[in-house]
């Protein structure tokens, strides 16, 4: 009955952080739309900056492969993340953590592999 009662206290202390998240960001966004300023000028929706009008059409196409590379980065970021983790806890993983991360990281060269063959990282333009 105690590990019962023990798991709900674990569950309700969870929920109770999350919904507190939310009500925070929530509280923060009405705060801000309540006492921020309003401004009804014709002129609000115009960019500028440091107060000169632009000039001409400021936007233009970035390469697809900008966005590829920097999706690529958060990626293998984020396993160098998971890596230094699992150097922190090696003592208590043992054999088995070990074999795990030597699986992970042959996945990751897998994948590194793949994005090699397939010319991701290759910035050039092919002229066939």
């Amino acid at each position: 009955m105690s590990e019962n009662i023990n798991f709900f206290t674990q569950y309700w202390s969870f929920s109770f952080f999350i919904l507190g998240g939310f009500g925070i960001c929530f509280f923060m966004l009405f705060l801000g739309w309540l006492c921020g300023g309003k401004s009804f000028s014709r002129n609000k929706h115009i960019p500028f900056e440091s107060g000169i009008n632009a000039v001409g059409d400021c936007s233009f196409p970035f390469s697809i492969k900008f966005y590829l590379v920097a999706m690529l980065f958060v990626i293998f970021d984020v396993e160098a993340l998971y890596l230094y983790v699992w150097t922190i806890g090696i003592h208590e993983i043992g054999w088995v953590g070990f074999m795990e991360i030597v699986m992970f990281v042959f996945s990751l060269l897998l994948g590194l592999f793949y994005l090699i063959k397939g010319n991701v990282l290759n910035w050039v333009p092919n002229n066939n």
